[in-house]
């Protein structure tokens, strides 16, 4: 297996030889920075919920910082139904800045400046491409 040469699925892979479920990490985050969130989940299974969202999230930041096959456009499809859920734009992008920073701070001294940079370019495609969508 070849190791990948995309500064973000590296930060991905880092982070997994770390940690077997970055959910925890990721919404401890999303919660004590918007604590609104908190009441979007409901209590009774919030937990599947949760994992199952942020396994597609991650799926799709690793195609559209990819190839784009195709499981990006998930993004599109979970803006319009967030924009139902009356979840502000600004939350849904938000949501991407928190796995960076979950990320981040689980690796540590392996966050390089390549990566740091990758993420600023993704987060600023992805709010372009949210924004162009709906």
């Amino acid at each position: 297996m070849n190791a990948s040469s995309n500064p973000i699925e590296i930060s991905f892979e880092l982070a997994a030889s770390r940690c077997a479920d970055l959910t925890p990490l990721v919404y401890r985050r999303l919660f004590e920075e918007h604590p609104d969130t908190q009441a979007m989940f409901r209590s009774d299974g919030g937990d599947l919920v949760m994992g199952s969202m942020l396994a597609l999230t991650i799926e799709a930041i690793l195609d559209f910082a990819g190839e784009r096959h195709g499981h990006f456009r998930l993004i599109a499809c979970e803006v319009a139904s967030h924009d139902g859920y009356g979840t502000p734009r600004e939350l849904f992008i938000a949501f991407f800045a928190v796995i960076r920073d979950a990320l981040r701070d689980l690796l540590g001294d392996e966050w390089s400046a390549e990566i740091a940079q990758a993420w600023e370019r993704l987060l600023v495609e992805l709010d372009a491409f949210t924004a162009a969508t709906g």
